[in-house]
């Protein structure tokens, strides 16, 4: 290469990085990543061109800063700027904001009204969270893109606008297209020049100098100390990811600056201000091996449930034929017969249920029901069991004796909640207070 050529190469280079340089001081971008100045030249450069430009990134990156160097270094420089955030917009207003209004056109609007499109005649709009925006809204926004024809809404009357678009997003625009959720049109027409700003992490040691300037910029604000990070500390800041970009990281360096009590930050200091991070960002899966063990948990809740209901059943059908015993005088056939049944389900022995261990299990099945009826045998279980009948109501008061003991069980399983013990015993509140007042366990 000649020598002239050569140096015209250098002296251009140069220009290049100071104008960067310039650029990075009057916006306050800080870094010194080979991604980031090239994102610079690339809106330096299609700045004095009319064409729509999206700005992509993730979330805290930075993205708002672009679209004002692009205005600023525009023909449109002495037009008016706006920056509308699409993603704060109701849907239900957000044609409205943008595209205006005529009176009537709904319910509150008393007045007429002109939207961003109209007043950002001349000038640039920046719609922020572009991918935000609703279907019915896209559709509009490629027509006013396409031929800078609008309507307000409730109107029938075609405006006009001159309107540079810049667009910003954080949303896999590729992946919106393909679930149906932005117009692939509309992704073309705004992407006629795409800007990507790329991540905190992905910068090498700007974490570093953002920090140090966030730290002196409230420094001076405040009028105190600035924090310093030292090796170590510095070293754990930059192995960081940084979910959040650069809108975390300046965060994180004011609360220290605030709350920090030493000046000089160690890594102890510091992982006390990083959130912890997360590797594993995947749903756990369940092993198929644990479909093998499978929990008796519900099946014997419900068995409870039906061995409570049979004995509350019992004990009605036992007081029901005492009563009909005093007030009729039931024969002794009858009510041997009866009372034979009725024997029968109070002789069984009381129910357990185990899964492989000892469990404490609620209600009953830890410990018999102890009525003031005897064993009976299968020769003498009609006679005894209509002795017992006739004998002092010994069997409505051991059953009174069980109702009081569910009663206080149920209680204490669900630690004096009256509600969920009534739903256990299968009774209602006003039955279940009742019954406490009547046993006295208040």
């Amino acid at each position: 290469m000649p020598h002239d050529e050569s140096s015209l190469l250098t002296r251009q280079i140069q220009m290049d990085n100071s104008t960067v340089q310039r650029i990075k001081q009057r916006y306050g971008i800080v870094g010194n990543c080979e991604a980031l100045n090239r994102a610079i030249e690339i809106a330096l450069k299609i700045a004095p061109v009319d064409l729509s430009v999206l700005v992509t990134g993730e979330n805290g990156v930075g993205k708002e800063s672009f679209p004002r160097i692009i205005h600023d270094h525009s023909l449109r420089k002495n037009k008016k700027y706006f920056a509308v955030n699409c993603g704060a917009i109701p849907e239900g207003t957000i044609d409205s904001e943008l595209f205006g209004h005529e009176k009537g056109a709904f319910t509150g609007a008393v007045d007429q009204r002109e939207g961003y499109f109209a007043a950002a005649n001349g000038g640039t709009l920046f719609l922020d969270e572009v991918g935000e925006l609703p279907l019915q809204t896209q559709a509009r926004l490629l027509r006013v893109l396409e031929t800078g024809e609008y309507i307000r809404v409730g109107a029938s009357e075609v405006r006009k606008t001159d309107v540079r678009i810049v667009a910003a997003t954080n949303v896999n625009m590729e992946k919106a297209i393909a679930d149906g959720k932005f117009r692939e049109d509309l992704y073309y027409r705004l992407n006629t020049v795409s800007i990507s700003i790329p991540a905190l992490r992905e910068r090498g040691t700007d974490a570093a100098l953002l920090f140090r300037k966030f730290a002196l910029d409230m420094s001076e604000k405040y009028k105190m100390p600035p924090v310093r990070l030292n090796d170590e500390a510095q070293r754990m800041l930059l192995a960081y990811s940084w979910p959040g970009n650069v809108r975390q990281l300046k965060n994180i360096a004011e609360n220290m600056s605030v709350t920090a009590e030493e000046r000089e930050i160690t890594p102890e200091i510091l992982s006390h201000y990083l959130p912890r991070e997360s590797h594993n960002t995947q749903i756990v899966s369940v092993d198929d091996k644990s479909k093998e063990h499978h929990s008796f948990e519900a099946e014997r809740e419900l068995l409870y449930q039906i061995l409570f209901d049979l004995r509350r059943d019992v004990a009605e059908l036992k007081r029901y034929v005492h009563e009909q015993q005093q007030s009729k005088g039931i024969s002794a056939t009858t009510t041997s017969l009866a009372d034979k049944a009725l024997a029968f389900d109070s002789s069984q022995p009381s129910v357990e249920f185990t899964n492989g261990n000892e469990q404490n299990l609620p209600y009953w099945e830890a410990e018999e029901v102890k009525d003031n009826i005897p064993s009976q045998t299968a020769d003498t279980t009609a006679e005894k069991a209509a002795n017992s009948v006739r004998n002092k109501d010994n069997m409505p008061q051991s059953l009174d004796d069980l109702e009081r003991d569910m009663i206080r069980r149920a209680l204490e399983t669900n630690n004096g909640r009256r509600k969920a013990a009534a739903d256990q015993l299968g009774i209602s509140e006003r039955t279940l207070y009742r019954k406490i007042k009547e046993y006295g366990l208040e």
